[in-house]
């Protein structure tokens, strides 16, 4: 499932290549025709993310609520850029590239030659975005066609003079009025990129140290806090060295605004970079490999029976809520 940088970084896109122009909406597929048609043609005044969740507020004040869930994903394409490093994102967003792949040339301000950060994308242009970012080139007699055909189960197509972003597979889209935008928020824990930073941090302290709920369960609660999934959880909790297994209100205070502060730096640098990158101190070429693979990137995530990078101990994996929890059982006690 999409962990918090890369719903941030599909609302950048929207907010430079969308906010501020008429939008077209439409549903392919047909399954959303009917709230396509209360915001067909007005114009999109809001984009922004709040964890997993991305709100889209037209100029009648209805508004796009857009949950990925494990299988949603965006495509955009046109007159695009490709980077959200500053203003914006750009691509497919969805899921991690599980094959651990990175579009040639990024890096985290885009100052490797050719990287995403400076390409002005041409309309034959697709970039594909998941939790990773990918771009390629149309293929075909049609690759100059704006817009491209939509291709295969879109819910929803959202199309300017530009631009055009599709949507596939999400677990929630639904056109909300200001109360039930309201209502959604309200269900959502503090996000450290929306949030004012002291007040989401005694937010998320209060409620965690009131708990008797594992901290490793209590990090991916979207109640709790918002944006973490399991790969943010996982390496988090490492990089505490902490218990995962561990009641809330039993982590010291001072631990639980270490958390919070490390997934304020850690999602920071995730929307900075497009990847999930949770180990410090790597020189520039280890550096390098670690934007290019996941292998190289984490802490304990995805390597289960291999040794702790700390102190060799096999890292363990467990299932915890239907989702594999992995920590070093030496470095974490």
């Amino acid at each position: 499932m999409p962990e918090g940088h890369s719903v941030h970084r599909i609302a950048r896109q929207f907010a430079l290549h969308f906010v501020g122009h008429s939008v077209a909406v439409s549903s392919p597929q047909g399954r959303f025709a009917a709230g396509a048609t209360e915001i067909d043609g007005r114009a999109m005044v809001s984009a922004r993310a709040v964890g997993k969740q991305m709100f889209l507020e037209f100029d009648n004040e209805l508004t796009l609520r857009v949950h990925l869930g494990l299988y949603g994903a965006w495509d955009f394409a046109g007159d695009i850029t490709a980077d959200a490093t500053t203003a914006s994102a750009g691509g497919r967003m969805g899921q991690t590239n599980q094959r651990g792949t990175v579009a040639d040339g990024a890096g985290t301000r885009g100052e490797n030659e050719g990287s995403l950060h400076s390409i002005g994308a041409p309309r034959r242009t697709r970039l594909r975005m998941s939790e990773a970012e990918s771009l390629r080139e149309a293929q075909g007699p049609d690759q100059d066609v704006f817009p491209p055909e939509p291709i295969g189960q879109v819910r929803v197509r959202l199309l300017t003079e530009r631009a055009v972003a599709d949507l596939r597979g999400p677990t929630a889209c639904e056109v909300q009025q200001p109360a039930e935008v309201a209502a959604s928020l309200a269900k959502l824990g503090p996000d450290p990129l929306v949030d004012d930073p002291q007040e989401g941090e005694e937010r998320f302290v209060a409620t965690v140290r009131r708990k008797a709920t594992p901290i490793g369960l209590l990090l991916m609660d979207q109640a709790v806090v918002s944006g973490i999934g399991n790969v943010y959880r996982a390496e988090l909790l490492f990089r505490a060295r902490l218990d995962p297994y561990t009641p809330g209100k039993l982590v010291p205070e001072e631990l639980v605004r270490e958390l919070w502060r490390d997934w304020t730096h850690l999602l920071r640098l995730g929307v900075e970079t497009g990847q999930m990158m949770t180990m410090d101190g790597l020189d520039p070429e280890a550096y390098q490999a670690a934007l290019a693979s996941r292998d190289d990137r984490h802490w304990v995530y995805h390597r289960e029976g291999q040794p702790c990078r700390v102190c060799g101990t096999h890292v363990t994996m467990a299932e915890a809520a239907g989702r594999k929890l992995y920590w070093c059982p030496n470095c974490q006690r």
